[in-house]
Formats: C-alpha cells, sequence, structure tokens
C-alpha cells in the first residue's frame, strides 16, 4: 500500500479523526489542526490524523463541511476511481431489478453519499443518462465521469447531458460550465415508470426533469385510488396523478403554481390515454387554493411540496409551512380519507416531521391514525454510516 499522499494533506487534530474511522465523509473545518495555503474548493486533498496515518482522499468544499471525503484510502482520483463506484452502483440497481426492466428504464444511478460520490447525481432516462454536480471537486472532474459512464457497456447510453450550473451558480460560480450534451443528443421519447409513460424535460425542468426518489410511493397511491377523488398538490408534471389515474381514481385535480409544470402535466394525463378535461391541471398557489376546498371533496390528498427548510436557520419557517397545510388538508379531507405527506428537507427529520404532522392533526380536530411511513426508494440508498442522507420522509394518514 502506497504511504505518500498523492494530494496536499490536511492534517485532523487529535481525536477529530475518530467519525472518519467509523466512515463518515463529511470532515468539518473545525477538526482540522493544519491545511496548506491557497487550497480552494474543489481540489483535491489527501486527509490523515495528527500522526500522518492516511485516512482517506477527498474534495475540498468552502463552507463548515471543509472536505467530503470520497475514499476511506490514498487513491488517485480519476476516470478508473469513477469507473469502479459507478460500476458498483450499476450492480446494486441491476440487484433491485431496476436494469433492463420492461416496466420501468428511469432510475437514479449515483446517489451522492449514497454510493460512495458525494456531490455527484446521476440519473437515468432510458438512453439518457442526467449528471448533475453539487460540489466544485465534481464539477472539476465532470469529463472522467462521463468517460466513465461511457466505459459501462450494459447502460447502453445513446447520450449524457450536464445539469450543473444551477448548483454551482447557488455557490456563487458565475462562471460555471453551461448545462448541455457531453455525449449524444436529445432524444424525446417518453420513459417508463411502472407502465406509467412520462415526457421529462430534463433541459429545463426542476432537479433532473423528474423527482425519481417517489416512484414506490407513487405506486402506492395507485394502490388506494380506485373510485376515488384524488387530489395532489405541487402536483409538478403530474407524476402522482398519472398514478392515480392508473390506479383507477375516477377524479384527479392536479395544482402547482408553475403553469408551465400544468402544461406538462396535461401532456403526461394525455399520454397515458386519459382526457385532460375530466382531470383539470389547475396553476394556483396551494396555500390559497387548499383554504378554498370543500369539506369532503377529497378521497384522497397527496402534498408533495419542495423543501421548505433547505437550511437549518430556514427550519421554523419551514416547520409553519409544513403544519398549515396539512392541518387545512386534514380538516377538509373526505371521512376514512388517506393524506399522503412528505417533506424533502434535509433539515427537518423524521421525528420533527411526524410532530409537526401531529401538531396539525390536533388543530384539526380530528382523529387521525398513521397507516404507513414512508422514504426513498432503494436506488436512493442511505450509505448507513452518513445517516444525514435520509432526507425523504413521508407519511399516510387516515382522517375519521
Amino acid at each position: 500500500m502506497n504511504n505518500t499522499p498523492l494530494y496536499p494533506v490536511i492534517r485532523l487534530h487529535k481525536g477529530k479523526e475518530e467519525a472518519v474511522r467509523r466512515f463518515h465523509p463529511w470532515i468539518f473545518s473545525g477538526a482540522i489542526a493544519y491545511g496548506p495555503e491557497g487550497l480552494q474548493a474543489g481540489d483535491t486533498v489527501t486527509v490523515t490524523d495528527y500522526q500522518d496515518n492516511i485516512l482517506g482522499t477527498g474534495f475540498c468544499e468552502t463552507e463548515s463541511i471543509a472536505v467530503k471525503l470520497l475514499c476511506f484510502e490514498n487513491r488517485k482520483i480519476d476516470e478508473w476511481f469513477f469507473l469502479d463506484k459507478i460500476k458498483a452502483a450499476f450492480e446494486v440497481r441491476r440487484t433491485i431489478g431496476l436494469i433492463d426492466n420492461p416496466h420501468t428504464n428511469c432510475y437514479r444511478l449515483i446517489h451522492s453519499e449514497g454510493d460512495g460520490l458525494p456531490g455527484l447525481i446521476v440519473d437515468i432516462y432510458g438512453h439518457t443518462a442526467v449528471v448533475q454536480a453539487q460540489t466544485e471537486g465534481m464539477a472539476l472532474h465532470l469529463m472522467e465521469i462521463v468517460r466513465a459512464l461511457k466505459l459501462v457497456p450494459d447502460l447502453k447510453l445513446e447520450a449524457i447531458y450536464n445539469k450543473s450550473a444551477e448548483a454551482m451558480r447557488r455557490m456563487g460560480k458565475e462562471d460555471a460550465i453551461e448545462d448541455g450534451y457531453l455525449f449524444g443528443s436529445r432524444s424525446d421519447d417518453p420513459v417508463l415508470e411502472n407502465d406509467m409513460r412520462f415526457l421529462v424535460d430534463w433541459e429545463n425542468g426542476q432537479k433532473t426533469g423528474f423527482f425519481l426518489d417517489q416512484r414506490d410511493n407513487r405506486a402506492l397511491v395507485g394502490r388506494f385510488s380506485q373510485g376515488k377523488t384524488v387530489l395532489n398538490a405541487f402536483g409538478y408534471t403530474g407524476g402522482f396523478s398519472i398514478a392515480a389515474l392508473q390506479g383507477g381514481a375516477k377524479r384527479v385535480v392536479t395544482v402547482d403554481a408553475s403553469q408551465k409544470a400544468m402544461e406538462a402535466a396535461e401532456a403526461n394525463i394525455e399520454l397515458n390515454g386519459y382526457a385532460k378535461e375530466d382531470h383539470p391541471c389547475v396553476t394556483a398557489d396551494m396555500k390559497d387554493y387548499i383554504k378554498e376546498i370543500g369539506d369532503g371533496e377529497f378521497d384522497v390528498i397527496v402534498l408533495d411540496p419542495p423543501a421548505f427548510a433547505k437550511r437549518h436557520q430556514d427550519r421554523h419557517r419551514g416547520l409553519q409551512g409544513y403544519r398549515f397545510l396539512n392541518a387545512e388538508a386534514i380538516k377538509r379531507i373526505a371521512k376514512g380519507g388517506l393524506l399522503f405527506t412528505f417533506s424533502c428537507s434535509q433539515a427537518v427529520d423524521k421525528a420533527t416531521f411526524q410532530g409537526i404532522v401531529t401538531a396539525a392533526a390536533i388543530e384539526a380536530g380530528r382523529k387521525v391514525r398513521i397507516l404507513y411511513q414512508l422514504s426513498q426508494p432503494a436506488d436512493h440508498p442511505i450509505n448507513i454510516f452518513h445517516p444525514e442522507g435520509a432526507y425523504l420522509k413521508g407519511l399516510v394518514l387516515i382522517v375519521d
């Protein structure tokens, strides 16, 4: 084993190596005893303990998380490193039945820390990979990542699209590489999820174009929609709506503040053989719309809002938003109705989310029971040493 550091060395204070030895990939600035001058965000570094024993290799960050580790060894970070990681992630997706699946051809291939590549998202839509670098280190290695993806023949890729510019600009990098195709060109073919068909706009849509993390939860909504009236709040391009219709819902209303999203939802409704006139898509602010719902108008309500609390300093305001929406939904849902309620805010943990929904139920004054506790699907794995990766929380409530 090579004990000569391959990159500039960051040395930790005595005792601060314990989390790293337990395979947590984040190193906070307060743990660092020494680092060479001139390091910038995105630089590759070797991390050692106070006795200069090598702990791992990672990318520098600019905020309180000073380094995100890519591996717990002294290793060169190149396309062969990325190829090893991508192949391992691909085999996991094969194990869970997402490769060559005749019913579903869109899934997450790389889920950041969950697949040992902090700051990298790769989503597969048919034969197109959408790559999102969320750290400068990953952005600097984009072409190596692309070359590695092309070296996995079973992926059968015809195009790779970079969707990293927005994340880079959020970090203040105005000179970020622009979004665009790094290989191949656009396909307009619909993708399949559990035999539902969707048109995905990864070029202009939110995230990588579709919320793949709700696949299993959409299927569950479908199971309980037979003969029901369904409200899909914050419906985006209609994923939950199509699932409800596929499950036999008699009427589905989709609501989102984005007119463009509602136009896409209408297109997806028609693509799956349903009449958009019978299942309206409404452009409205959900905080206003929910107050106008008639009592008992809906048997099933899906609340899947954007992250109200992206950062800990937004937490209080975000919790108030969750409480308001859930209280209004519980007040108005039909007797015996099912409320599917979610939070994707990393700053809100599972216990806190359940507590705020409980407070909403108390405010609404109705009897509520939890039927299911939901999370993210298997292609969004949670590194057991990095519990912060469990970001998606959901509850299915029955309201008496």
